[in-house]
């Protein structure tokens, strides 16, 4: 089922998640085991973050450097079977635009159509690990919206290759991000706007934030979508804090903002069970702010590491 599909038939607010893939090595168990708390709460849907590969180099006996590439977390297409197939839920792989032609982008959705994976979050991605920028693939997409114009070709039958353009049509949902602080890339506010309402004019059906602690960065947010003309959905991506330590790393990886009143109790907390505390109750705050005013649905980024989210949406049934 679509994400739309799931956003429109639903009569109140629903919690959805996202994970990430194991680490290369690790036994899908472990992943299970993440997912497992997660489903207390009948979450329609779950997120399966993406990750390229990279680089990195090895210094070999004569001296000279070997260029080895490597994957941390592999396996996103065939984590979201599983999951389909496990709790009979959908699954909704991130896929980006960095690692992959765009002969590879369309191999992988046929993969998805093939396995009954009808959602699909597209990305840009970030550079990779050994790059300062972006840098796609050569004959690979730059831009988030080229992607959604090619799983839009996908669904009308249109395929790469000449002469298969009467192929069968493939039926995605296509969702992709929104920045209520604007993407650290952006030269302003407006102009990140104006670059999403492009996706959404491409045929995104839905927005999923970057995650913000502050509310009203996501309340204006919105509003200044839909001044433009933006109306799909805008599901808020939400985190709670759990180390001293995020309050510097947050912002610089996501470019968010941490509030005031936030940042001076997780400083002082004595340790990090405290700070867990505290990031749990403005969560909490957080997100009933956010069923008041409306939302589609929470969605809780994770990062495989579930019990603090449950704890918080356990406090929301």
């Amino acid at each position: 089922m679509k994400v739309i599909d799931h956003i429109n038939n639903a009569d109140k607010p629903f919690i959805t998640f996202e994970i990430l893939p194991p680490v290369k090595g690790a036994d899908i168990g472990n992943l299970f085991n993440t997912i497992d708390p997660l489903m207390e709460f009948n979450p329609p849907f779950i997120n399966v973050t993406y990750h390229r590969a990279g680089f990195k180099f090895k210094k070999r006996t004569d001296g000279l450097l070997e260029k080895i590439w490597t994957r941390k977390r592999p396996g996103t297409v065939g984590i979201c079977a599983a999951i389909q197939n496990k709790y009979k839920i959908d699954a909704v792989p991130h896929l980006t635009c960095g690692g992959f032609t765009k002969q590879e982008t369309e191999d992988a959705l046929i993969d998805l159509n093939y396995l009954g994976i009808d959602n699909v979050l597209t990305l840009r991605g970030d550079p990779a690990n050994n790059e300062t920028e972006f840098i796609p693939e050569q004959d690979g997409h730059h831009y988030a919206i080229d992607f959604v114009n090619q799983i839009q070709e996908l669904n009308k039958g249109n395929f790469l290759e000449q002469g298969l353009s009467e192929g069968f049509r493939t039926n995605f949902c296509t969702g992709v991000a929104g920045y209520p602080e604007k993407h650290c890339e952006s030269p302003n506010f407006g102009a990140d706007l104006q670059h999403l309402k492009r996706k959404v004019q491409a045929g995104a059906e839905y927005i999923v934030t970057q995650l913000f602690f502050d509310n009203e960065k996501y309340f204006q947010f919105v509003k200044a979508c839909r001044d433009i003309g933006i109306t799909v959905p805008i599901i808020p991506g939400l985190k709670p804090i759990a180390t001293q330590k995020q309050l510097t790393t947050l912002p610089r990886v996501f470019s968010c903002t941490i509030p005031g009143d936030l940042a001076k109790e997780v400083a002082k907390a004595k340790d990090n069970t405290a700070v867990k505390q505290i990031g749990s109750e403005w969560l909490v705050q957080q997100s009933k702010e956010l069923m008041e005013y409306g939302v589609p649905c929470l969605h809780f980024y994770t990062m495989s590491k579930p019990k603090q989210c449950v704890g918080v949406a356990q406090q929301l049934l």
